[in-house]
């Protein structure tokens, strides 16, 4: 049995290592140098709490290039610090900046509070282009433009450069590659972006340019006001309503840490991965195949066994394209591999138990 677990996991190690190999050729990127951008670009940014990020983030955006019309619109989310004050400042001294006011009620019945957030933004905006921005995003001077011609090339409605990620502690340098490991590994990404199949869907909200008309046509986040993973959410709602989205190589264009430490990862994965497959069941069965593929090749690679050692080695290679390209820490953190999807597992069982028991929340509010 032993035996027959390690041959299936490294069979499926080694072929899950080819598919992203195949990915990392076809993955989208936005140009490096962009063209003017003919028609109004709304870059649009919820903020609740972040008076430590929102001055980097608002100033990264004013030094947007090849944007001659831009409007950022922030939405300050109830913030109890001085995320409102720090935006009215720079807003004084740059008018294509706005402050919108959310108040300190909590959202409407029915709605989480970044949807609530998104929703009320995009109500404002007034561009062809909407570009959603966290406000822990610094955007590179050529990054909306770019964003924004792959949108309009590409021929697609919605589109997602995934920022690198800035990984520094332990548990970041852990958790934080599986993000653009995940999607590169197991989504056929060409197929994904031309197919109506919600299943067939990867998101990033970090950094989110959607076509304005298709965003409306979708109901936008009116669509999703109840979902915790608002980004993926929104991306199936474009592909109901016929549109189609993908995710890109954003290296060039941003950068994001997400956080700074174990327990705000943990609160941050723990809040959200409860919804990312659908059900319990649907955890329990995609952590239980990536520990067969990842962490079963591993132990039994450590207990001398070849196929074991393959599969071992397969998988850290797969990490190791993706951090190459995206990036990320290629070495030592690549061997680590088996524990990033140990942690996972533990992340997810833990956002399971505490949504069961009604115990997640986020910056303040239930979920």
């Amino acid at each position: 049995m032993a035996h027959g677990l390690t041959v299936a996991g490294s069979v499926g190690a080694i072929l899950a290592t080819a598919h992203t190999v195949h990915n990392l050729r076809v993955l989208r990127v936005p140009p490096h140098s962009p063209r003017p951008v003919q028609e109004r670009v709304s870059v649009l940014v919820p903020a609740r709490d972040e008076a430590e990020r929102i001055e980097a983030c608002l100033r990264a955006l004013r030094a947007s290039t090849s944007l001659p019309d831009l409007e950022i619109l922030v939405l300050d989310d109830g913030s109890s610090d001085t995320t409102a004050a720090l935006v009215r400042a720079l807003s004084k001294v740059d008018p294509r900046i706005s402050l919108i006011d959310g108040g300190n009620q909590p959202p409407p019945s029915g709605w989480l509070g970044k949807p609530w957030a998104c929703a009320r933004l995009a109500a404002a905006a007034t561009g062809n282009v909407l570009v959603f921005v966290d406000a822990d995003v610094t955007v590179q001077p050529s990054g909306i433009a770019a964003s924004v011609e792959l949108l309009r090339t590409s021929g697609l409605d919605l589109v997602c450069p995934y920022p690198r990620q800035l990984a520094v502690s332990p548990g970041e340098r852990l958790v934080q590659p599986l993000l653009q490991w995940s999607w590169l590994t197991t989504l056929p990404l060409r197929v994904a972006e031309s197919s109506p199949r919600e299943s067939l869907a990867a998101a990033n909200g970090q950094l989110l340019a959607v076509d304005a008309a298709a965003y409306r046509h979708a109901d936008g986040h009116h669509a999703v006001r109840a979902e915790v993973l608002d980004d993926l959410a929104l991306l199936r709602a474009v592909k109901r309503s016929g549109g189609r989205g993908t995710m890109a190589d954003g290296t060039h264009v941003a950068t994001c840490r997400m956080y700074a430490s174990w327990p705000e990862i943990e609160a941050g994965y723990t809040k959200s991965l409860w919804s990312a497959f659908g059900s319990p069941a649907g955890a329990a069965v995609a952590v239980s195949a990536l520990t067969l593929v990842y962490v079963v090749p591993a132990v039994a690679a450590v207990r001398g066994s070849r196929i074991g050692t393959a599969g071992f080695a397969a998988g850290v290679a797969g990490r190791m394209l993706v951090a190459r390209r995206v990036g990320g820490r290629v070495w030592p953190d690549s061997l680590a591999h088996p524990l990033s999807i140990a942690a996972f597992g533990y992340l997810t069982a833990a956002s399971v138990r505490r949504r069961a028991a009604g115990t997640l929340e986020w910056k303040g509010r239930a979920l």
